[in-house]
């Protein structure tokens, strides 16, 4: 039975003129956005968020067992992509860079493991050539055949071809032709020339990272998109990063999810200058951009919440807001525990199952290119948890950078 919206509900009257666009599936323009995100109705919006996703997705929630893998932390950008807490210099305290041998011994968690998925991101390291990433995605498939592999964002992938002085496109051949699946949303941050001079002055600009990624959907890679949200950028400036996604979308059809990210201040330069500690975004402002991102990108099939930054419980509530698929069993994950994350490192697959459960949601396992792989909605409940174990995992041992 197709859902049903009573525009009674939104509280807000500016809401409504939106509600009856959202009904009968018109676009959305900048002017509604800036009403969505001006409005304290949250219930209200949640309400239409919720109707634009039950009418794409019905009450299915996807899940993947992924593992996140992340070669090297050294990155030539350092010193001024002034949000990241992740990234070292190569002779700074805490580089690593590991060889591929370390790489597939992480890897090995995955055998006898339900793992669909590698996540595969890491610092633009000066050294590593394009061979090192080919060799380790070949050694990968070659360990775990039946495990697709999304890795490297668009910033990493026109630093290799900066490096091997070739183009962006023969970069992303060689990675598809060595067992490449997709690429992750990383990178995008918020395409604003005036932001991006702020948060990361020497990364691609807005129109580079669009140009990564259409290449690779001519190509027939598939990718993820992504926002970060929650530091100096306005709503005009998240709204123009949300259409220049929608554009490209309505001319490749190339991307699989949206994930809007919340900035973590821990740990980072701008989070010093901007004197902010512990979680920079409100509960509200999490939801909200969910659910902006899924009435704004109507042609964008998946939102997804990641609960590594925002909390298992906040992505529970965000199934409610536009949300149909969550941050996956991830194993290890290093880039935003070092901004400050106060969450586990890791969620084993039955805990997710209940999560979307617990929601009144029907959790569907995928694969990388969103298969469903099976329904577990009738899965047993988890057994009691053992003790709970330190939130900083010992680590393989890697080299030096």
């Amino acid at each position: 039975m197709p859902p049903t919206l009573d525009l009674a509900l939104l509280r807000d009257p500016a809401l409504r003129p939106i509600g009856e666009k959202v009904t009968l599936g018109q676009r959305l323009d900048h002017a509604d956005g800036l009403a969505l995100y001006a409005t304290n109705d949250l219930l209200g919006l949640g309400t239409l968020a919720d109707f634009a996703n039950r009418r794409q997705n019905g009450d299915r929630v996807f899940f993947s067992a992924n593992q996140h893998l992340n070669p090297t932390n050294v990155c030539v950008l350092r010193a001024t992509c002034t949000f990241c807490s992740f990234a070292r210099t190569p002779k700074e305290e805490g580089a690593y860079t590991r060889s591929l041998d370390e790489v597939y011994a992480e890897a090995e968690q995955a055998r006898g493991a339900p793992t669909t998925e590698f996540h595969i991101v890491g610092g633009l390291h000066p050294k590593l050539r394009l061979e090192y990433y080919t060799d380790m995605l070949r050694g990968l498939k070659e360990r775990h055949p039946t495990v697709h592999i999304k890795a490297l964002t668009a910033v990493e992938i026109a630093h290799l071809a900066r490096i091997e002085k070739i183009s962006e496109r023969e970069v992303l051949a060689a990675l598809k032709d060595a067992g490449l699946t997709s690429l992750p949303g990383g990178g995008a941050e918020v395409f604003s020339t005036a932001v991006r001079a702020t948060i990361a002055e020497r990364k691609l600009t807005g129109e580079e990272w669009i140009r990564v990624h259409r290449t690779a959907h001519q190509l027939g890679i598939p990718t993820n998109c992504t926002m970060l949200y929650g530091h100096v950028e306005t709503a005009d400036d998240r709204l123009q990063h949300l259409a220049m996604l929608r554009e490209l979308q309505d001319e490749t059809g190339g991307f699989l999810t949206y994930i809007p990210l919340a900035y973590h201040p821990d740990h980072n330069e701008l989070g010093e200058e901007l004197g902010r500690v512990g979680t920079a975004t409100s509960g509200f402002e999490d939801l909200k951009n969910i659910a902006i991102g899924r009435l704004f990108l109507d042609n964008i099939p998946h939102v997804k919440t990641h609960w590594p930054m925002v909390t298992p419980a906040l992505s529970q509530i965000a199934l409610s807001f536009g949300c149909d698929d969550v941050e996956g069993t991830v194993v290890f994950e290093r880039v935003y525990h070092e901004a400050g994350a106060s969450t586990d490192m890791a969620m084993s697959y039955p805990q997710l199952v209940t999560l979307i459960r617990d929601a009144g949601r029907r959790p569907v396992e995928r694969n990388s290119l969103y298969e469903a792989l099976r329904d577990a909605s009738d899965d047993a409940p988890p057994a009691p948890p053992a003790p709970a174990e330190p939130r900083k995992r010992s680590l393989p041992v890697v080299h030096a950078a």
